[in-house]
């Protein structure tokens, strides 16, 4: 079946295999002793255990060629999996906090997705999100950073621990990416409240939502949503493995169509 895939991480892509191979081509030491040990910590409790493993995978990427290593990995599973077209969120913040330039993580990532183009008929187009634990100021500055790669981006989301980090903690400088011409959506609604998800459409004024299965708790957003044909990238086994839902028979998709 010919599928579209609208919510990838790339960093949550890596495969405890690849961060190794990637981990001593660029020297480094793991705190796992093998790749089964890294593989069984993949355990979570909340989203917060994700990102904590999520963004110790992300520190053995340190080149271009490991981002294109990276996303062309994912493309080729993609590609084995049928999917005609992929949305890739990424972010800038993590690795420019690792002492990486952007441009290291956007060219690599592009060429992937070029290179995808090519030899598996597949679309693949940037997202890049900015990391909501982290404040407004940093987030202009990983706009600015990104800028002379503009043509290499389709789109700015929001992501990382939603609890806390309301949407309109952004406002500007998602005001600032309407102006440019970049596509927005919002990770919203997925542990936090609804009114997160209200806050992603009026005031940073995405055209979809990421996760947004806490709407049902609200008739008048669910009726804005479906009135609004506001599209969800609901996520069902991403939400039972962090813990969202306790299994797949009490999430709420089937009620949300």
């Amino acid at each position: 079946m010919p599928k579209a895939e609208l919510h990838m991480h790339i960093e949550g892509s890596l495969e405890p295999e690849l961060i190794f191979q990637l981990a001593g081509r660029n020297g480094m030491t793991l705190d796992y002793p093998d790749v089964e040990s890294l593989r069984r910590a993949y355990v979570f409790n909340n989203l917060q255990d994700f990102l904590d493993i999520y963004h110790t995978g992300t520190t053995v990427l340190r080149t271009e060629q490991d981002f294109y290593d990276m996303t062309h990995a994912y493309l080729a599973c993609a590609h084995a999996d049928n999917v005609l077209h992929a949305e890739i969120f990424f972010d800038t913040q993590t690795h420019t906090g690792h002492g990486l330039d952007a441009s290291v993580v956007v060219n690599g990532l592009h060429r992937a997705c070029v290179d995808a183009q090519a030899a598996f008929g597949i679309n693949a187009s940037l997202i890049m999100c900015f990391l909501r634990h982290l404040s407004e100021r940093e987030a202009f500055e990983a706009l600015e950073q990104v800028l002379p790669l503009r043509e290499k981006i389709v789109g700015i989301g929001l992501a990382s621990s939603e609890v806390g980090h309301p949407p309109e903690k952004f406002a500007r400088v998602f005001a600032r990416c309407r102006e440019l011409g970049f596509r927005l959506v919002a990770h919203a609604g997925e542990e936090g409240p609804p009114a997160y998800i209200w806050s992603a459409l009026d005031v940073l004024k995405v055209e979809r939502i990421d996760h947004g299965v806490q709407a049902i708790h609200d008739p008048a957003l669910m009726r804005r949503l479906a009135d609004a044909r506001i599209a969800l990238t609901v996520c069902p086994l991403s939400n039972i493995k962090l813990c969202v839902f306790d299994d797949l028979s009490q999430h709420n998709l089937g009620r949300m169509l």
